[in-house]
């Protein structure tokens, strides 16, 4: 079943509470119904396109002339199993956090650190998704979906491999953006999981719940990101506005000459990755408005919609801290949010 409509309001379908009008909206229910409308409609006659999953990654910053696909694909169901792993399907339209409680209900692990994460499972792959020292990209075997070309639909799996994932990126964001529509991802999982606890505070909190197990891991990761980050349905925003820069070792070395307390964490491949939200404090942005919009007052890396701010209005602000930033320590912010407008 699918179902278009025209002139849709995206008010409730982006965290940040925007008001954008798309021009089209299209909605379907499954992996079938959505090659069929692609087979009995030419994209080519829509101005541009837009897959929205929990619209958690987006800023509007004016209306959409264009057509936004939304799968509402659910269901999970165990692929196969043996002594020490999983594998798991989920439908892009499974609530991520849903399903990554359902793993942990099941004694899984791999995917427990990335509790509380907004979104779908659709956007998982393309954005690979990361929190607390783990990325989807570790537990995602294949990608399925369908790959839009000039000529007809074709349904496409890609391996781990094939997705090319990065730091926040993916094939799917980079050389197949606008191309490929995610319908389900498939995981493996352990029967018998090691934990990442080496994130600052992670261990210490695990250790005031309890023993260490995939419950209260992730109950750890929730009470931590909830003590730092605003609630979406309370306050508008997208979580991290921003990607933690990433710089040679010789720059961070540098850097920490000059900053002695700057967070660094090396990466490997003499690569280090630096707290974008401690570089955004330091220039005075924390808790600093402008107009409608704000850097949120507990984490620096956050921008929030006081209230009927404008797309344009937290664009602006975004602007304004990555020029201090970069004025400040020379580096570069990239946004991890996806602008969508002119």
């Amino acid at each position: 079943m699918y179902r278009l409509i025209h002139n849709f309001s995206l008010r409730d379908h982006n965290t940040f509470g925007i008001s954008a009008i798309a021009k089209h909206y299209l909605t379907v229910n499954s992996h079938g119904d959505l090659l069929h409308f692609l087979k009995e409609n030419n994209l080519s006659d829509y101005e541009n396109r837009l897959f929205l999953g929990g619209g958690s990654n987006l800023l509007f910053i004016n209306d959409f002339n264009g057509i936004v696909i939304h799968p509402e694909i659910g269901g999970i169901r165990l692929v196969s199993e043996n002594k020490s792993f999983v594998e798991v399907e989920a439908g892009a339209g499974v609530n991520w956090d849903y399903f990554v409680e359902w793993c942990v209900e099941k004694g899984w692990g791999g995917i427990e650190n990335l509790s509380l994460i907004p979104g779908n499972i659709g956007a998982v792959p393309v954005q690979n998704i990361g929190a607390y020292g783990v990325e989807a990209a570790s537990a995602i075997i294949e990608v399925r979906g369908i790959t839009l070309d000039s000529d007809s639909p074709a349904e496409s799996v890609f391996n781990q491999q094939e997705c090319k994932f990065g730091y926040r990126t993916s094939i799917f964001k980079a050389q197949l953006a606008g191309q490929f529509i995610v319908t389900s991802v498939l995981f493996r999982l352990s029967k018998r999981p090691g934990f990442q606890l080496q994130y600052e505070g992670l261990i210490e909190k695990v250790g005031q719940i309890g023993g260490t197990n995939l419950r209260t891991v992730r109950q750890a990761i929730i009470e931590i990101r909830k003590s730092k980050l605003p609630d979406p349905v309370i306050v508008g925003n997208a979580g991290s506005f921003f990607k933690n820069p990433v710089v040679s070792e010789l720059i961070a070395k540098s850097l920490k000459n000059l900053h002695p307390d700057m967070p660094q964490y090396p990466i490997g491949s003499g690569l280090v990755k630096i707290a974008a939200g401690w570089l955004i404090e330091k220039t005075g942005w924390k808790g600093k408005s402008a107009g409608k919009a704000a850097i949120h007052d507990k984490q620096a890396l956050v921008i929030i919609n006081k209230g009927g701010a404008s797309g344009k209005e937290i664009f602006r602000l975004s602007e304004l801290v990555a020029e201090d930033v970069l004025r400040k320590f020379n580096i570069v912010l990239e946004r991890e949010v996806q602008v969508v407008g002119n």
